[in-house]
């Protein structure tokens, strides 16, 4: 190589051709963090000029707010949106003084002054934003657009009024479970000219009187309210909103405090709504035939547990609101299928509904909708006992542009309906069905010849199993886990409560319900999704005929697939391990929890060629011993999460991974 070559590989052509401006242009483009983190560390010209180009921090809770929101100002001048979220767990300082006390940080020797003959209880709320960081954050960052607050407990009005005084500018305001008062609010109104965003969910401290005064001061700006459990926010703030904010879009309310004035008053003077969401027990269907009448911009409503609202409003709500595209129907037990019909008529261009425990909707209005709305997109049933394959054939013929559809608890869809769905629906992305027990082989079947373009499939608990001894009836809950005592399950530990349901209601309705030929989802359903090379996602806990061969054709058939829960399958073995770790290179999450076949070798196959894996749960698997979890955490980089149980994991893998151990089981 000639001097001249080495002398040109050397040399740093794009710090010296390129100005600042094209890096910075280059840093705002890229739109994963990850990568611009790799891109900031390649030398500290390009360190300094990402840190100018970031607009966005998110923060969890932090030791000491003023501290460290100065720190973060003087590393990142041009931030716009913060986010804090005080759900977020930190480590201790006295964490961060063990690695750091060899460099000198004066970040742990603030930590050590702060922390100094405090008694325990401040010492734990000094780890949350105070008035204190809320005040510096306004003062290093006066050109703040968005900021979240989530569950800062310990922010009042002081910090809001200082906030209000030194960012104007602001826009959107998340104040989610912040015990703040009125003087705090009011002072947002009157200084922040520009707010369109206010979220108010779970703030205690709040009255009419404070959201009464911001109602009037952003008036004109004012375009997305939420408000959630604020007992002391009834119709008069909603009548204020009414009066003033007229560019209003957006309106979730959940509240027992607000009757029909409130919404009344809204609708009749916020013509631009375009989303509304509602969980208000004591508004009936004369506000919703205001909301048909006077909304005829609305695009999306969301009617959650309503008790006094029946087919009268829903039908006004299909003659007023043309434009509507997004229904949600949410325990709702006075609705038919006369109300859903009206949708159907009146609203062309729906294309997402949720029914969702109404009762008495069934297949009727349904049918009206596969006929009516063409342009449908997403469909979610859950716990509609009434809805018949005859309603999923009528969306199969006439939603052509279907995409993702979600069934829950829907006893009387079967494999019929599928069938229809999968030869109809061929653009189909997302399927995910729970515990339909009527779905067996053959809709999936024919989701996997029709359908190439799925990407996210979820079976659990699709398995109706045929038991002719009445000592299976005995302890229904736990029979499929192949023990016969219930005592005999978890004898020393406490288990995910969410799993024992489902096996519960998996249970309760095999043992209670005979037929003579039981419908299932097995292998040959999982080879003919073999065929959809764009699966990503694939959940299929508790299909209990589902063994090696058919998560096999999966691994062969699906490279891209990244999540995988195969959970309470009890024919599941090492093979089919083998074969994921070969075919799935991306796979970044698996759950194979209760999976009684898996031993160690089966573990160590699949870590060996699955390096981006980041999750693994192995809970209840009495093949994987110590050696495998071992074997697991040591053999993927990027692990970040494994549920085990205690006894499993060694003390040398406990030296070594214990951040991302995680215990299900807690010794009684």
């Amino acid at each position: 190589m000639s001097p001249r070559t080495k002398s040109m590989r050397c040399h740093d052509w794009i710090n010296t051709l390129l100005p600042e401006e094209i890096v910075l242009e280059i840093f705002r483009r890229l739109d994963s963090k990850h990568t611009r983190d790799a891109c900031s560390l390649v030398c500290k010209r390009w360190l300094s000029l990402e840190r100018l180009s970031r607009t966005t921090l998110r923060i969890g809770a932090s030791g000491n707010p003023d501290f460290f929101i100065h720190l973060l100002s003087s590393r990142f001048p041009n931030i716009k949106t913060i986010h804090i979220d005080e759900r977020l767990s930190i480590s201790l300082p006295s964490q961060l003084g063990r690695k750091r006390r060899k460099s000198g940080s004066s970040y742990f020797k603030l930590h050590s002054v702060f922390q100094e003959d405090m008694p325990e209880a401040e010492q734990f709320d000094s780890y949350c934003l105070s008035d204190l960081g809320l005040i510096t954050l306004s003062d290093q960052f006066p050109a703040l657009e968005r900021l979240s607050l989530i569950w800062c407990s310990n922010v009042s009005s002081l910090g809001l009024v200082s906030l209000s005084l030194k960012c104007s500018l602001l826009k959107s305001l998340d104040l989610q479970g912040c015990y703040v008062g009125d003087g705090g609010l009011a002072a947002i109104g009157r200084c922040c000219k520009q707010l369109q965003e206010l979220n108010l969910r779970f703030c205690e401290g709040l009255s009419d009187v404070g959201l009464v005064e911001l109602a009037e001061g952003c008036s004109k700006s004012l375009k997305t309210l939420g408000v959630a459990a604020c007992a002391k926010i009834t119709d008069k703030s909603l009548v204020a909103v009414g009066s003033h904010c007229k560019s209003l879009e957006t309106l979730s309310l959940d509240s027992e405090c607000i009757h029909n004035d409130g919404v009344l008053a809204v609708a009749k003077g916020c013509p631009l709504l375009k989303v509304l969401k509602l969980q208000c027990i004591n508004v009936t269907d004369d506000a919703l035939i205001a909301v048909g009448k006077y909304c005829s911009s609305l695009e999306a409503l969301a009617l959650y547990s309503f008790q006094r609202f029946t087919d009268r409003g829903l039908c006004a709500i299909g003659a007023g609101s043309k434009k509507l595209k997004n229904l949600t129907l949410s325990d709702c037990y006075f609705l038919s299928d006369q109300g859903l019909g009206s949708i159907a008529t009146g609203c062309k261009e729906l294309t997402h509904l949720e029914v969702n425990g109404c009762h008495n909707i069934g297949s009727v209005g349904l049918e009206a909708i596969g006929r009516s709305c063409t342009r449908l997109t997403e469909l979610a049933l859950l716990y509609c006992q009434r809805i018949g394959d005859n309603a999923l054939h009528e969306i199969g013929k006439g939603c052509k542009f279907l995409e993702a559809l979600h069934l829950v608890d829907c006893s009387s869809i079967g494999d019929d309906a599928i069938c229809s769905i999968a030869k109809g629906c061929t653009n189909l992305k997302k399927l995910h069905i729970r515990r339909c027990y009527e779905v067996g082989n053959k809709g999936i079947m024919a989701i996997g010849d029709n359908c190439k373009s799925l990407a996210d499939l979820s079976l659990r608990f699709c398995d109706r199993l045929k038991y002719s001894s009445p000592d299976h009836l005995r302890y229904p809950s736990f029979f499929p886990l192949g023990l016969h005592k219930p005592y005999l399950l978890f004898p020393h530990a406490l288990v995910d409560l969410s799993m024992l349901i489902e096996l519960f209601c998996f249970c309760w309705h095999n043992h209670n319900e005979h037929h003579e030929l039981p419908v299932t989802v097995g292998d040959e359903a999982l080879v003919s999704i073999g065929q959809c090379h764009s699966l990503q996602t694939l959940n299929v806990s508790g299909c209990h005929q589902i063994g090696d061969a058919g998560i096999i054709a999966v691994a062969r058939g699906c490279p891209d697939l990244s999540y995988l829960d195969v959970s309470v399958l009890q024919n599941l073995g090492d093979m089919a391990l083998a074969e994921l770790g070969e075919g799935c290179p991306a796979l970044k999450e698996i759950v194979i929890s209760h999976c009684r076949q898996i031993t160690d070798v089966g573990l160590s196959h699949l870590v060996r060629n699955c390096a981006m894996l980041e999750s693994c749960h192995v809970v209840y698997c009495p093949g994987v011993t110590a050696v495998g979890i071992a074997t697991l955490v040591s053999g993927c980089p990027n692990i970040k999460k494994v549920l085990v149980e205690k006894w499993k994991v060694s003390e040398r893998t406990k030296r070594r991974a214990g951040s991302v151990i995680s215990y299900l089981c807690i010794d009684l």
